[in-house]
């Protein structure tokens, strides 16, 4: 079992990441002026109860018990509401801000995430992403809203006690104040271990979580092999970890806690003991001892506040890092500055030639950057492709395809046949040479409206946990209940749909685990053509399903390539014997190409393939019979 990285920690703060990631919570300035503005007016009040206290004490020491107190009262009843009210309102703002910087970044991380290229995806882990968009993201719209409120009230609320204990008796004050370096440092140094210790108990428990989750996952591997006992032990083990990180998290709050409270008090006592000596002499009023006590024994929570969140910035920065090196990133494939101009100035004279009212027709191709609506023609030209920079994957690949054309690719597993319809689709581009759609490079053409144009059945359809409906629909949303019923009768995925429990209103399950692979896969090809598109791609599609749905799925080609520029990448060569070109590929080149009948013809690769599989299967139908 493996452990999750363990986050770095940084021992100084990055001001100008910070910097950085506050413009998040800068876009909400109506909520962070109110916020600013309440965390100083409640740090005011919060300096002003101790004079209020030092009113009433006054007013006793010099009138006694029958001295009228209601102005003093009144006091401590207005300052009682003001708190109340200013507490409603930091509350408020702080957790709209909270959200609304969390929403901010979530949507800015997933609009990225929609933008990058696959290739991006191919170097990072999708458990290292989700984190990114979910722990990350919370993280920092919890420190940027009640970390800056946090902030701005311990820092107002120690210059104001200081500010007042100065104009009161600057002697005194000096003495109270003599408390605060040693507090700051106790403060900040115990915060700082405290923060390392939770990071190690963050750390062994995501290691338990991930144990319990291979634990259950791999229960029938586990059984199998009869580890039950020694997973049990690394359990322990990690449990043992996380009690040992746990003890000494409590022990070291156990002794910063009192420390504090220790220092405090010492600070009250020194006041106590001077401010006693001038209350004696008549210097100072017992009512300003009383204040001064008042204020050293609060100077420990706006310190500890403080202290907290510089400690969890320092904790949080890698966190910022990660964000906003993923908001950072640029995608390698985009549109260029000059096809953006087209789009704009195509939209721009639409909006002047059509009325704004106007949608397009379901299933039409009308470009967006004013290009050929339709793909006549696809072109390799000199094609070379590499994922990294020792090996090739294709080298100087040439290919045309005319509308109408079903072009088979067979061969070795990495060969380039996955490569050929990634880059056909855009997913990838070439790294040298061009792919022309009517004779122009793609590249010249918008990217969102030639993705559109894609038709793609993988091998393993991903479906959502939703009804039959729904899934077909996701091809295209505005789709009707009857274009969706048609579209599943094209592809031979009607009738299985209709024995279901609910028809097309069933639901699937997670994944579709309700229904069996060959259903899964007519769903997929279904949800494919409700789009309407000029370029359809089958990659393995019947690679792991029964002969029975093959044969449909057969069936459902022959009229859905109708017409249209379509790719089949085959492991079951049964697939494509009507395919109008198969390409054998072999380290990046063509090694074969014809008809399937040409292909026999010549007792080649495809020969030896297509031999071998039809004994295979023949052995294989011979063993259920008997």
């Amino acid at each position: 079992m493996t452990s999750p990285p363990e986050e770095e920690f940084h021992s100084k703060i990055d001001f100008d990441l910070w910097r950085r990631i506050f413009r998040f919570a800068l876009n909400h300035k109506r909520l962070l002026y109110p916020l600013s503005i309440s965390a100083l007016v409640l740090s005011l009040i919060d300096a002003a109860f101790p004079i209020a206290t030092m009113m009433a004490v006054d007013v006793v020491q010099t009138g006694g018990v029958t001295k009228d107190l209601i102005p003093v009262a009144a006091l401590f009843f207005g300052l009682s509401i003001s708190l109340a009210a200013l507490v409603y309102i930091f509350i408020r703002c702080a957790g709209g801000i909270s959200h609304h910087i969390a929403f901010d970044i979530k949507r800015d991380c997933f609009k990225r995430l929609q933008e990058l290229e696959f290739s991006f995806y191919d170097k990072q882990p999708t458990g290292w992403l989700i984190s990114r968009l979910t722990a990350d993201c919370d993280r920092l719209s919890r420190i940027l809203a009640w970390g800056f409120l946090d902030v701005m009230w311990g820092s107002f609320f120690v210059l104001a006690m200081t500010g007042t204990m100065l104009v009161l008796n600057w002697k005194l004050a000096l003495i109270v104040l003599a408390t605060l370096p040693p507090l700051i440092a106790v403060s900040v140094y115990f915060q700082r271990k405290m923060l390392l210790t939770s990071r190690l108990i963050r750390k062994h428990n995501a290691r338990i979580t991930a144990s319990y989750n291979e634990g259950i996952a791999g229960v029938k591997t586990t059984k199998t092999l009869g580890r039950e006992t020694k997973n049990l032990s690394e359990f322990e083990g990690m449990s043992t970890d996380m009690y040992s990180a746990s003890v000494r998290r409590a022990l070291l709050s156990a002794i910063y806690l009192p420390l504090v409270m220790l220092i405090g008090s010492l600070g009250s006592g020194l006041a106590l003991w001077y401010g006693g000596l001038n209350v004696l002499s008549g210097t100072i009023s017992l009512g300003v001892l009383v204040a001064f006590i008042s204020y050293a024994g609060n100077f420990f929570h706006p310190i500890n506040q403080i202290a907290q969140i510089l400690a969890e910035i320092q904790g949080a920065q890698a966190a910022g890092e990660r964000v906003m090196s993923l908001l950072a990133t640029q995608p390698k494939i985009k549109d260029s500055k000059e096809v953006l101009e087209k789009i704009a100035t195509h939209q721009s004279r639409n909006a002047v030639l059509q009325p704004a009212s106007r949608n397009p027709e379901p299933g039409t191709h009308d470009p967006v950057d004013g290009g050929d609506a339709h793909i006549d023609s696809i072109q390799f030209a000199d094609v070379t492709f590499s994922y990294n920079e020792k090996e090739q994957v294709l080298k100087r690949f040439n290919l045309t395809v005319k509308r109408g054309q079903t072009i088979a690719l067979v061969g070795p597993s990495g060969g380039g046949k996955s490569t050929i319809v990634s880059l056909v689709s855009r997913f990838y581009e070439p790294v040298k040479g061009e792919i022309r759609y009517n004779g122009i490079d793609y590249r010249q053409r918008s990217l969102d409206w030639l993705q559109a144009q894609l038709g793609i059945v993988l091998q393993t359809p991903h479906l959502f946990n939703g009804t039959v409906m729904e899934n077909i629909r996701y091809g295209r949303l505005d789709a009707t209940d009857e274009e969706i019923r048609e579209a599943a009768q094209l592809v031979n995925a009607h009738d299985f749909v209709m024995n279901l429990e609910n028809g097309y209103n069933t639901k699937i399950g997670e994944g579709g685990a309700r229904l069996s692979t060959g259903e899964r896969q007519l769903i997929s090809f279904a949800r494919a053509l409700i789009a309407d598109p000029q370029i359809f791609i089958m990659d393995e599609a019947t690679s792991s399903i029964d002969t029975e749905t093959e044969k449909l799925i057969q069936d459902g080609m022959q009229r859905v390539f109708d017409g249209r520029i379509s790719f089949v990448i085959a492991h079951r060569l049964s697939t494509i014997r009507s395919a109008d070109q198969i390409l054998v590929i072999s380290k990046g080149e063509i090694e074969e190409q014809g008809t399937h009948t040409e292909l026999l013809a010549q007792r080649g690769h495809y020969y030896d393939l297509y031999v071998n599989q039809f004994r295979r299967e023949g052995e294989a139908q011979a063993l259920e019979a008997g």
